[in-house]
């Protein structure tokens, strides 16, 4: 097999159209508007109607990425979905997605990584691609996090919503010289687990009568010891991705964060000495999705003309675990 170089081919993204405001919260829990927006930077956040699950939202967002690349289905080699949300413990999403597609060639599995999902199966996927096994992988963010909410927790119902975004990464060709997947740097910490889960529903707290009352199948969080170690983390894996590849934030075109809060973002990149021009937020709109916030904020830097071919793109995340990762790519398209 010929090693081949990983590039990001398409991006195509879903949010569901129901949208709960700042101001719609006011009206189910004890928090207001300009609370919400001090301290989080998020003014609304897209919720899933009835009946919609993350295979439904993750199977959009592929269709749009397929039809933005002019591939079908058959063309995919491999799904990874990146969720926290299944639709089910078993079987895996990525099954349900892939019957959906009908993509009849392809495996796949499931990725469970909370926040830094998506930039984990961007990694795997380039990984697949560059051995030369696989030509082409889908890698999905999905997650309905409006299903494990406590809405009567001020402290987390606040800060979530629902999303999908899809990339495809391939095999880049001899055009595509100097594009593409650069270097990735990734740590988990699992001693910083109890700051950020959901206890029950696993087999360490199966469901129960008592859990449903404890109201343990919830996310539940401790936020400055998650905030402190987000911006720390951030800061020091971005400066190692950077370093140890002769960069510096200066060459950086964008940095796309984890939409997770406005203040640690703005944190992050001003211990890095980026300008506000070079970082990518749009939390103030879709929450936090968890692991569709990446390629969701990729598609509106897009959109808004921020990210063009040929940008040095930096990821950087953290999530429950902790999981962290940050990661250099040369935008392809």
């Amino acid at each position: 097999m010929r090693a081949c170089q990983p590039i990001i081919t398409a991006l195509g993204c879903y949010a569901p159209p129901q949208v709960l405001t700042n101001f719609d919260l006011e009206k189910i829990v004890s928090t207001n508007n300009d609370w919400i927006v001090e301290r989080t930077g998020i003014s609304e956040r897209h919720i899933a109607g009835a009946g919609m699950a993350t295979s439904d939202m993750a199977v959009l967002a592929a269709r749009a990425a397929l039809e933005q690349r002019g591939l079908s289905p058959d063309d995919i080699d491999v799904i990874i979905i990146c969720t926290v949300t299944p639709d089910m413990l078993f079987p895996a999403t990525a099954c349900l997605v892939q019957d959906q597609l009908g993509a009849k060639k392809a495996w796949g599995f499931d990725l469970s990584a909370a926040c830094s999902g998506f930039i984990y199966g961007l990694q795997t996927g380039a990984a697949l691609v560059k051995s030369g096994a696989h030509r082409r992988v889908l890698v999905i963010g999905a997650d309905t996090m409006s299903r494990i909410l406590d809405y009567t927790d001020r402290s987390t119902c606040i800060l979530f919503g629902d999303g999908a975004g899809a990339m495809i990464i391939e095999a880049g060709t001899p055009e595509d010289s100097g594009l593409g997947f650069i270097d990735f740097v990734g740590e988990i910490d699992g001693s910083g687990g109890d700051f950020l889960k959901m206890p029950a529903g696993g087999s360490r707290m199966p469901a129960s009568a008592e859990t449903v009352e404890g109201r343990q199948h919830f996310v539940k969080q401790q936020g400055q010891q998650v905030f402190k170690y987000a911006v720390r983390q951030m800061f020091d894996l971005c400066e190692t991705v950077l370093s140890r590849n002769g960069f510096t934030p200066k060459d950086v075109a964008l940095m796309i964060p984890h939409q997770a809060n406005r203040r640690i973002i703005d944190a992050t990149g001003e211990r890095l000495g980026l300008r506000p021009d070079q970082v990518v937020i749009d939390i103030g709109k879709y929450g936090n999705t968890t692991a569709a916030t990446l390629p969701l904020a990729a598609r509106d830097a897009i959109a808004d003309g921020r990210l063009k071919k040929g940008d040095l793109v930096m990821f950087a995340t953290v999530g429950a675990g902790y999981t962290s990762g940050a990661a250099l790519w040369r935008w392809a398209y």
